[in-house]
């Protein structure tokens, strides 16, 4: 996992890197993030065009590739390791018309609890996560 900003209260905000990493967090937060992740992740990778033609070379540029083609999975954590929030954002190019998606643990929504830290990473990335956009279930 890659740090990517603090939040209120002893938080911390990580990407998702690895097939491992993304199991593990849907273990954790009993929900199907995982399944989302390999879609997307195969999907960057079916659109990676090698620069070279030299077998060897060809999966050079590959994983950068697949990192800014693909939505970008993360995980709030409080400071004992713990699951709080998975959020998956657009990639660059979407953000004006891709949608965020924020749940807490089982799709539940995070944002009675952790709205300041989920503010956090909005700001980090200079967008809006209200919950009207960004959390997927109806309440109610």
């Amino acid at each position: 996992m890659k740090f990517i900003c603090d939040a209120p209260d002893g938080k911390v905000w990580f990407r998702i890197e690895t097939d491992f990493e993304a199991a593990r967090e849907s273990e954790m937060m009993a929900h199907a993030v995982e399944k989302y992740f390999r879609a997307e992740k195969d999907k960057a990778a079916q659109s990676y065009q090698p620069a070279s033609r030299i077998l060897i070379e060809q999966d050079i540029g590959m994983n950068a590739h697949i990192q800014r083609e693909m939505p970008m999975f993360l995980t709030l954590r409080d400071n004992e390791g713990n699951a709080l929030v998975t959020a998956m954002l657009p990639t660059q190019s979407e953000r004006g018309g891709g949608r965020p998606i924020i749940v807490g643990v089982a799709n539940g929504d995070p944002y009675s609890e952790h709205a300041s830290a989920i503010g956090a990473l909005g700001k980090h990335f200079g967008i809006e996560l209200d919950r009207d956009r960004c959390y997927p279930y109806r309440r109610g």
